[in-house]
């Protein structure tokens, strides 16, 4: 009966999310924020049985696959261009943040001692953009503020784990030695790294060796578990294993599988993403009763003042760090101001605010051990997890409710970058669809009718393409098993060439994702969806 009450438990929340999420999306609210509040009223609900979130069910059961998705749609060739002000965001900052609350900690809470206050302050330094890029990218801003704050996303997480792995360390065994703490960053940013490149090499394999698309499904599914395990186990950033892992699938999952499963899979994904997302915004909210019962009457006044001006600390330090870190670049690399001008204010103070704390920073605050080495109370335990909650509230209420308008406010300049990239890419595809078709001409099993007729097709693509025009919808064409051999051989040229200019980085990942289903939902309908790339 136990297992049928929890059951319950998981269906009624399950019913609370959809519900919230649809309110959300009607009054273009970040759907985060409206489940945190909901899981906040349904704390005080009398009779409702208390949900306890566990730091081992969060790293182990909703971070891998959270990491691996936002990973595998992330773009390469954009992070790699924009890795100097990740690399500043998610290492320095998240650094500077650490020191910050750090020192606001020890001199507001009296007997913490600097190793507490240290793991405080790696607690909450890594923003989690979820809400941000889901607004960013609904109102259409630069492309390169969204990419920005994905890749910052990340990878902070293996930074603040690593600075408060060393913090806890210290606090549990009452030692710090700082060159073990920086070595051990780099140890697990290297075997982090090789790890998930090495996962998923092996799911590649794993992948082009079956057909079955519910296997290959299964693949995906379990690389980012098997990424994270492997970090656990050998003391790496499990973090960037599942971020290495998801950037080199994505490479390659475009060749490695038939249309049908990339259809699925993505179906699959956007489904377990959005229910492991709703899932930990509104446990984070029932986390708060539990919270509170940990904490002494008498310092919750005190606790929350703390954090209060930790919250204020936190978004301070970022606000001053974004066009800091803008700046100081270009002032000592000269060329740099040519290559990369000075954006301007609005983009670095949108990135500034966007500092919206998550299911990361309370993990890690639950996952504080209960005891020292010594038997004795990790100390300050409570008020740690109580602090770093109330930063999750300020960030995401304050930061998370002003976003939407802040972005219309600034009136950013829309990005028309793509729009570009897209024709090239139509074209270019076009092309190579008509080059196959002069290659297969002469084949017996090949009718001129045939021919004439996808000739046609990409005539009319390339004439659309070349001009100010758009693009017809209606282009496709009904076809018999010749036919729809022919058209698949042109379909695998269409692709072949897509991957192709995403590799020498002439488009992005993110418009061959979408070039890419309009060809897949076109094989499925002419029913090709079964069959692989050609080469």
């Amino acid at each position: 009966m136990e297992g049928l009450h929890q059951l319950e438990i998981v269906i009624l929340l399950l019913a609370v999310v959809l519900a919230l999420t649809t309110v959300a999306r009607k009054i273009f609210i970040p759907y985060p924020i409206l489940l945190v509040i909901g899981g906040l009223v349904l704390g005080v609900v009398p009779r409702l049985p208390a949900v306890t979130l566990s730091p081992d069910l969060v790293f182990l059961v909703f971070l891998p696959p959270i990491l691996w998705s936002a990973a595998y749609f992330t773009s390469w060739r954009e992070f790699r261009d924009n890795l100097r002000p990740i690399s500043l965001l998610a290492v320095g900052l998240v650094s500077a943040t650490t020191a910050a609350v750090a020192a606001v900690a020890h001199a507001m809470l009296p007997g913490i001692g600097w190793a507490g206050a240290i793991a405080l302050g790696a607690i909450v330094s890594p923003p989690d953009a979820v809400s941000a890029t889901a607004i960013g990218r609904r109102l259409r801003i630069p492309r390169r503020i969204v990419t920005i704050l994905e890749g910052e996303s990340l990878v902070n997480d293996a930074t603040a784990l690593v600075l408060y792995r060393a913090a806890v360390g210290a606090a549990v065994g009452g030692s710090f030695v700082l060159g073990e703490a920086l070595l051990q960053f780099v140890f697990a940013a290297v075997v982090g790294v090789a790890l998930g490149l090495a996962v998923g090499m092996a799911a590649r394999w794993a992948l082009c060796a079956t057909e079955d698309s519910f296997t290959q499904i299964s693949i995906t599914l379990l690389a980012p578990y098997l990424a994270w395990v492997l970090g656990e186990l050998t003391q790496a950033s499990a973090v960037l294993a599942c971020v290495a892992g998801g950037l080199h699938v994505r490479q390659h999952f475009s060749a490695a599988v038939a249309p049908t499963t990339r259809l699925q899979a993505r179906a699959v994904w956007n489904l377990l993403i959005f229910v492991l997302n709703g899932f930990i915004f509104i446990l984070i909210g029932l986390q708060l009763g539990g919270l509170l019962e940990a904490v002494p009457s008498g310092q919750f006044r005190l606790l929350l003042n703390v954090g209060a001006m930790v919250s204020v600390t936190a978004i301070v330090v970022r606000l001053g760090w974004v066009p800091l870190a803008a700046v100081l670049p270009r002032l000592l690399i000269p060329s740099l101001r040519v290559r990369d001008p000075m954006p301007p204010w609005p983009p670095l103070f949108l990135i500034g605010w966007t500092g919206m704390r998550g299911i990361v920073t309370l993990a890690a605050a639950l996952a504080l051990p209960v005891t020292t080495a010594a038997g004795q109370p990790f100390p300050f335990r409570g008020e740690i997890i109580l602090i770093s909650f109330s930063v999750i509230l300020a960030t995401l209420v304050l930061q998370g409710l002003s976003l939407t308008p802040l972005i219309r406010a600034l009136r950013l300049e829309e990005d028309r970058g793509e729009e570009q990239e897209e024709r090239q890419a139509r074209e270019h595809a076009a092309t190579a669809a008509v080059r196959r078709l002069d290659e297969l001409a002469g084949e017996e099993w090949l009718t001129s009718d045939h021919v004439d007729r996808l000739r046609v097709h990409y005539g009319r693509q390339l004439e659309r393409f070349g001009s100010s025009g758009t693009v017809d919808p209606d282009c496709s064409l009904e076809a018999g098993d010749t036919f729809r051999r022919l058209r698949h051989e042109t379909l695998s040229a269409e692709r072949l060439a897509l991957i192709d200019l995403r590799n020498d980085g002439t488009i992005s990942d993110e418009l061959l994702h979408r070039l890419e289903h309009e060809l897949d939902v076109e094989a499925l309908r002419l029913g090709i969806g079964e069959r692989r790339v050609s080469r």
